[in-house]
């Protein structure tokens, strides 16, 4: 098992770096979408909720496989990191989109009223007052969401990205035996495993002060 080590780290590398700017780009991508949601521009909000359905109701794997293998017969061919990066970016943008539209819409409108009668702009309403009570209810179901997705960069093993379990593949078939899928399974359990006590600790710190 030992001289497999090596490709697994190798793998747990490139899976922490997707996991990382797969979380901070679809979170920052929502979250600015859920804020131009709320100017409610007509043509702007029908995009923005055309984008956020198709992506949440469209596989990650489909939408893998369509970029991948797809997008060179109009001439743009991407790697397997970027593919995987913007899918799973898209999908997590989609799902945030729609959490952080629902936490401000739960905001009561007698918020808004008592910020623009003191003198501030919608702009500065949304931003100062609305939006900061808002991402501390979402921050519960977010990190939920952003967990499920990132584990999903998994899929980069079906277009040939060398992450964990494309590098425990490879080797499992060189190996003729489930060792290194098993050592795969560690290391997306010492990956993970942090960030679901991380989510529940924030869970049950949220639940508290609203309590």
């Amino acid at each position: 098992m030992a001289k497999y080590l090596p490709a697994i780290i190798g793998g747990m590398g490139v899976t922490l770096q997707l996991a990382v700017l797969v979380v901070v780009s679809g979170i920052v991508l929502g979250l600015l979408l859920a804020c131009l949601r709320a100017y409610r521009i007509k043509a702007l909000n029908i995009a923005i909720v055309a984008f956020s359905d198709v992506f949440r109701a469209l596989p990650p794997l489909v939408i893998i496989l369509i970029a991948y293998f797809g997008l060179p017969n109009v001439g743009l061919s991407l790697s397997a990191f970027v593919v995987i990066w913007l899918v799973l970016g898209l999908t997590l943008g989609a799902f945030a989109e729609e959490i952080f539209w629902a936490g401000i819409l739960s905001i009561h409108k007698g918020q808004w009223e008592a910020a623009r009668s003191t003198g501030l702009t919608f702009t500065q309403t949304l931003l100062s007052v609305v939006l900061p009570q808002a991402v501390r209810l979402t921050v519960p179901p977010l990190t939920n969401r952003a967990i499920a997705i990132t584990k999903s960069t998994a899929l980069g093993m079906v277009i040939g990205l060398p992450d964990i379990l494309g590098e425990a593949t490879t080797a499992q078939s060189f190996s003729g035996n489930a060792s290194p899928l098993m050592m795969a399974a560690i290391a997306y359990i010492v990956l993970f495993l942090p960030l679901v006590v991380f989510s529940r600790w924030l869970e049950t710190r949220f639940k508290w002060r609203q309590a």
